[in-house]
């Protein structure tokens, strides 16, 4: 039940938002107010039902960047520079097991609730500048405030409204599919409501995390990573991209996003039977469905939909300009293809050997760039560089990444930054910052 509307502040923090970044803040403030000898008000906004929350998180395999020891990768902080101004690793359970973990936490706190179905429609600020509550809307329909000695933001991005998204990404940003169900709930509220009572903006905010998707697949984060391992042609059977320039962690992103800008959102993944005996290879399919197959290019294209003759004509080009050094799925080979329009830099064997498989890909968007402004401590600023007193904002609703995206890094900031916010919130309530 929501606390009835009266002056005083019904919590000492109100979290918006019950993915990694929001519940992180809870747990964290929770903890720390138990430090001070002291039971925390806390309330954690979720739009969603409680079978539905956890936004993003829910649905990622909250991949992290680690080294072969599984230590956190020591070139993370660089990689992290590059893009904002090793290998890949994943908790067992995925997101969804971060989500239950700490939303069980705060099930069992004192003082600590989840209002499930509950929208946050705007802050409410005091004379003095202040941030003091939340105005939300219930299932019910009614409005009604949250007061709250502090406030954190932490409801994702805009990737689920429409109108935002042509506003920043431009024309077709309404053919872009979200990645996973929940995605829809992020409508870009938190930013809107930061940018009302003065905060800053900060990221690129027309350009976004994609992936390549099976467009057939209704399964959430059905990537297909494998492209290195092959080539990738649109609609008109050409080749637009070096699917060996990089790691597929490395390169996953850009491709999705030409996928979407340049090609017609419609291309497809061309592999052989040396793309299926690779090693683990069904690893980095995460479609739940099978391959196009056939025991000839012109009757895959038939089946795709496309133009046998063109396509056969890419591949020969294709498998014609192969180097002779040897094929290595799991280096970076140095197996080049020399002469074509678009290079392929690795991983460039022929494509000769039936059956030949394909998967029709899409580009779906995970999050958006473009968001709000924080410091090191998460507190949300003006322009000016300014706090705005009582306002935290962490994980995907905060400007970050600039021109691409360092894969594994997405879940580790959310949690990271929600804890911050966390832990600053309530050293502030007892006046110690």
């Amino acid at each position: 039940m929501m606390k009835k509307n009266d002056t005083e502040a019904d919590y000492d923090l109100v979290v918006i938002g019950c993915g990694a970044a929001g519940l992180s803040a809870a747990v964290s403030y929770a903890a720390e107010a138990k430090g001070q000898g002291r039971t925390a008000r806390i309330a954690v906004l979720e739009r969603a039902d409680r079978e539905g929350r956890g936004g993003a998180t829910r649905w990622t395999s909250s991949w992290f960047r680690i080294t072969a020891d599984r230590q956190l990768d020591p070139a993370f902080s660089r990689t992290m520079e590059e893009v904002s101004g090793g290998g890949l690793g994943m908790p067992k359970g995925g997101g969804v097991a971060i989500v239950d973990g700490l939303a069980g936490v705060v099930d069992r706190t004192d003082g600590a609730e989840i209002l499930y179905q509950t929208e946050a429609v705007r802050l409410s600020i005091s004379d003095e500048g202040h941030v003091d509550g939340v105005m939300v809307r219930g299932r019910d329909g009614l409005l009604q405030r949250l007061g709250a000695n502090a406030v954190v933001i932490a409801c994702g991005g805009f990737e689920g409204n429409p109108e935002m998204l042509t506003r920043y990404l431009g024309a077709r940003a309404c053919d872009l599919p979200v990645i996973a169900p929940t995605l829809k709930n992020n409508r870009g509220d938190g930013l809107r409501m930061a940018l009302e009572v003065g905060g800053d903006s900060a990221g690129q905010f027309d350009m976004f995390h994609g992936e390549p998707v099976d467009v057939r697949s209704a399964k959430p984060d059905a990537v297909l990573y494998a492209f290195p391992y092959g080539i990738v042609v649109n609609r008109h059977c050409r080749r637009f991209f070096d699917e060996g320039k990089d790691s597929f962690d490395a390169t996953f992103e850009a491709i999705a996003f030409e996928i979407w800008r340049h090609q017609e959102q419609e291309a497809y993944f061309i592999g052989d039977r040396t793309t299926l005996g690779i090693p683990n290879v069904k690893e980095i399919i995460l479609s739940d469905q099978p391959p196009v197959t056939a025991d000839t290019l012109e009757e895959l294209a038939g089946q795709l939909g496309l133009d046998a003759s063109a396509l056969a004509a890419t591949v020969a080009e294709y498998n014609a300009a192969a180097g002779p050094e040897e094929f290595n799925p799991l280096v970076r080979d140095g197996k080049a293809a020399s002469g074509l329009d678009v290079p392929k830099s690795n991983w460039c064997f022929p494509l000769e050997s039936p059956p030949y498989i394909a998967y029709p890909l899409t580009c779906a968007i995970t999050f958006t760039f473009g968001g709000i402004r924080t410091d090191s401590r998460a507190r949300v600023i003006s322009p000016a560089g300014t706090v705005i007193p009582g306002l935290y904002a962490a994980g995907e609703v905060t400007g970050l990444y600039y021109h691409s995206y360092p894969a594994g890094t997405s879940v580790l900031r959310a949690a990271t930054f929600g804890r911050l916010a966390g832990a600053h919130a309530a050293a502030a309530h007892q006046g110690g910052e």
